[in-house]
C-alpha cells in the first residue's frame, strides 16, 4: 500500500476524459541543470517515508516542467498531438494550484490551444480552447479523488504510484541532497531488484522542510539521464485563492453534461483497477506488473482487412490510421506464437496475432513469459 494513501493533498483529480492543463509550449532544457547540494541534516530512507506520510499541507501553487525522452520509434501519428499521448515526448510546462481535496486546478497552454482541468467540490470542469468545447461532470456526494482517474500530472501524484510498489521488490536508499524550485530538498532513491524491469531507479526529491516531493525522475537501465521526469521550478505553499477554482464557458463553447459513473464493484465492494472489464487482468507484482488485455481483433488481420481506413503494410497502401500504425512495429515470433513489438526505454508491449494486448515496464522476454503461459 502506498505510504501516501492517507494524503489526499498530493491525489490531484484530473479525469482521463481531459488532456493535463499547459502553460507554455517547453521549457529550457537547463531547467533541470543540477546545482551545489545544500547541506542537510543526515536521514535515512525510514525517515524520509515517514516524513511522506505525516505531512501537512494547507495549499499549493507552482510550475512544473515535465520531460519525456521514452525512445518511441520514429512512427508518424502513434504520440504527439492535442491529447494526453502529447505529453509522452518532449517537453512540456504546467500551471497547478491546490486547496484542499475537492479544490484542484491544472493548466496547460501550447502554441495550439489551451487546457485547463478543474474541480471545485463536486463540479469537475475540462476546457478545450482549440476545438472551442467544455465538458462538465457532478461527482456523487462523498467522491474522492481515488474514485475518479487520475494522471500523474504532478511530482507528488507521480511519487504516489512509484511508493505503491514499495516492498521486497524495491531497494531504498536515500541520494544526493538538491536544490529544487529555490527550496532544498533530500532524495529517496528506489530501485527494483526484478532484472526483467526496465526501471533502473526513480528518484524523487523532497522538500526538506514541507516534505512534498519536488521533483521525479525514472532512469531506463543503461541510461545516465532521465527517460521521464517532473519537477516544480517555482512553488508556493500559500492557499490559492477561491476564485482560481471558479470555471465560467467563455462565449461560444459547447458545453457537454456527462455522467460521473463509478466503477463496479466486486463481491467485497472493492473498486476493480481495470475498470470492471473482465478481459483486462494483470500478471506479476510491482515493477514486474504486466497487463494483458483481448483486443476485438488481432493487428495483423486488422492491418490486411481490405476496405479499412489504413489497411495495408507499412509500406502498401494509405499510411495514416492505427491499421497502419501497427504494420509498421516489427513482427516477433517464438513458441508463444506471433505478433508486433512495440519497444521504448522504459516499456514494452506486445500486440499478438491472437488479439491480446501484453504491456508492461519489462523487457520484452517477460511479455513473451506471459503470452506463453
Amino acid at each position: 500500500m502506498s505510504v501516501l494513501k492517507s494524503r489526499p493533498v498530493l491525489r490531484w483529480l484530473v479525469p482521463v476524459t481531459a488532456v493535463a492543463t499547459v502553460i507554455g509550449g517547453g521549457a529550457a532544457l537547463g531547467t533541470f541543470a543540477a546545482q551545489a547540494e545544500p547541506s542537510l541534516p543526515p536521514r535515512t530512507a525510514a525517515q524520509l517515508l515517514v516524513d511522506l506520510q505525516t505531512s501537512r499541507l494547507e495549499g499549493l501553487s507552482g510550475t512544473v516542467v515535465q520531460r519525456a525522452d521514452l525512445g518511441l520509434p520514429p512512427l508518424a501519428g502513434l504520440v504527439g498531438g492535442d491529447g494526453l499521448t502529447g505529453l509522452l515526448t518532449g517537453t512540456h510546462t504546467l500551471r497547478v494550484w491546490h486547496s484542499g481535496p475537492d479544490r484542484q486546478r491544472v493548466a496547460l497552454v501550447d502554441t495550439l490551444g489551451e487546457h485547463d482541468v478543474v474541480r471545485n467540490g463536486r463540479d469537475v470542469w475540462a476546457w478545450n480552447s482549440r476545438a472551442n468545447t467544455a465538458t462538465h461532470r457532478t461527482l456523487p456526494e462523498g467522491a474522492a479523488g481515488a474514485e475518479t482517474p487520475q494522471l500523474p500530472v504532478t511530482p507528488g501524484e507521480a511519487a504516489d504510484r512509484a511508493l505503491a510498489a514499495i516492498g521486497p521488490s524495491t531497494e531504498v536508499s536515500v541520494g544526493r541532497s538538491a536544490t529544487v524550485a529555490g527550496r532544498d530538498a533530500y532524495e529517496l532513491v528506489l530501485a527494483p531488484r526484478d532484472a526483467a524491469s526496465l526501471v533502473h531507479q526513480v528518484r524523487i526529491a523532497i522538500d526538506a522542510r514541507q516534505h512534498v516531493p519536488l521533483r521525479f525522475e525514472v532512469f531506463a537501465d543503461g541510461s545516465d539521464k532521465p527517460a521521464f521526469e517532473m519537477a516544480f521550478t517555482q512553488v508556493s505553499y500559500a492557499r490559492p485563492d477561491a476564485d482560481q477554482f471558479t470555471f465560467n464557458p467563455p462565449p461560444g463553447v459547447k458545453v457537454t453534461e456527462e455522467t460521473a459513473g463509478r466503477q463496479p464493484a466486486d463481491e467485497h465492494g472493492k473498486r476493480r483497477a481495470d475498470g470492471g472489464r473482465p478481459d483486462v487482468r494483470t500478471v506479476g507484482e510491482s515493477w514486474a506488473t504486466v497487463v494483458v488485455a483481448r483486443l476485438d481483433g488481432a493487428p495483423d488481420k486488422a492491418a490486411a482487412t481490405p476496405g479499412r481506413p489504413g489497411a495495408g503494410s507499412a509500406g502498401d497502401g494509405p499510411t495514416d490510421g492505427p491499421a497502419a500504425l501497427l504494420g509498421a512495429l516489427p513482427k516477433v515470433s517464438g513458441d508463444w506464437g506471433s505478433g508486433r513489438l512495440l519497444t521504448g526505454k522504459l516499456f514494452s508491449v506486445l500486440l499478438t496475432d491472437d488479439g491480446r494486448l501484453i504491456a508492461g515496464a519489462v523487457t520484452p522476454e517477460r511479455l513473451y513469459e506471459v503470452a506463453r503461459g
